[in-house]
């Protein structure tokens, strides 16, 4: 009787979590002035390495129970999600922004969810929930109207057949299929330790990718600027990097692969709330409309989670696994 609010509550880390991403520009805004966001990314890494490890000591029982199969989805969700979807996606924005394009970009970024339902269905055989195919829809036309309003952003159709639409798709297949990737590590691992081994993985792929990049390190101009950037820094790796990806690992221990896709659309919501508040932006009627939508959608949801998918504790796994097969 009391697992049905339990996993009501692990849909909401989730959602919770995926919202902490949105007030990641609060922090990106003011350290780009001095910074880069590849050297932004790379340092948040290396303040988060000092946390991974001592969890990887705690937990290193779980670093055992991984195959090769397991290894390629750390690679995908540390490599793919975290480093290359982003490279793709900031690189889909340059090119389109050149071209007066980057609607397009950001319109096609919208399949994330598809990707990963899809994903999910074929790899992990996951059931869709009551009227799932009625709130997909819904969800997405709420995120559009976050994004375009009531305005149609593509002029011609040409618009759509460009360089950086096609890294947009790439970037979405990733961050979808991160999420489903994450299901499957945490079937033999605690959340603690796939969230510790996203961030260590990443840091060696992102050090390669610093020492190819031509950008030069800027050097403070004093040290009050400098203690400024660095607890910029300090805060943009714990909010949204750690506390948000271990609350979102947390969740995914319960929640099916396909449902977290929607359970992400918090994202963009917090986004435009933090548009509204900090940067004094307007907020217009199809954006509360589409903020409306994507809160009726998840509401909805979490009302519907089961039990059939959600993972027990780590050790009763250990222990099941021990027992005779009857």
């Amino acid at each position: 009787m009391n697992e049905q609010p339990q996993s009501n509550k692990t849909f909401w880390f989730i959602v919770i979590g995926a919202a902490f991403w949105g007030i990641n520009p609060l922090f990106r805004i003011l350290l780009l002035d001095t910074m880069t966001s590849l050297q932004i990314v790379f340092i948040e890494h290396i303040i988060l390495a000092f946390i991974a490890i001592p969890i990887l000591l705690k937990f290193k029982g779980d670093l055992k129970k991984l195959s090769f199969k397991d290894v390629g989805a750390l690679l995908f969700i540390s490599w793919g999600g975290s480093a290359f979807a982003t490279l793709l996606f900031t690189q889909g924005l340059t090119i389109a922004a050149s071209s007066g394009e980057i609607n397009s970009v950001l319109l096609l970024q919208k399949l994330q969810p598809l990707f990963a339902i899809t994903l999910a269905h074929f790899l992990l055989k996951e059931k869709l929930p009551q009227h799932f195919g009625v709130y997909v829809p819904i969800a997405l036309i709420g995120t559009y109207l976050l994004t375009f309003g009531f305005y149609f952003p593509i002029n011609k159709p040409g618009e759509i057949f460009q360089l950086g639409s096609l890294y947009a798709i790439g970037a979405a297949a990733l961050w979808g299929g991160s999420t489903v990737m994450g299901r499957i590590l945490l079937k033999k691992c605690r959340h603690e330790t796939v969230t510790a081994l996203r961030f260590l993985l990443a840091l060696p792929l992102l050090g390669v990718l610093i020492s190819v990049s031509p950008d030069i390190w800027a050097s403070p101009e004093s040290t009050i600027a400098l203690t400024f950037i660095a607890l910029n820094l300090l805060a943009s790796a714990l909010l949204p990097g750690l506390v948000s990806m271990l609350l979102y690992y947390r969740g995914l221990q319960s929640v099916k692969a396909s449902v977290a896709t929607i359970a992400e659309l918090s994202f963009p919501m917090t986004g435009l709330l933090v548009s509204w508040i900090t940067l004094q932006e307007t907020v217009t009627i199809a954006q509360l409309i589409g903020f409306a939508l994507i809160w009726f959608v998840l509401f909805r949801i979490s009302k519907q989670q089961d039990t059939i998918s959600q993972l027990p504790p780590v050790k009763k796994r250990k222990k099941n696994a021990l027992q005779p097969l009857k």
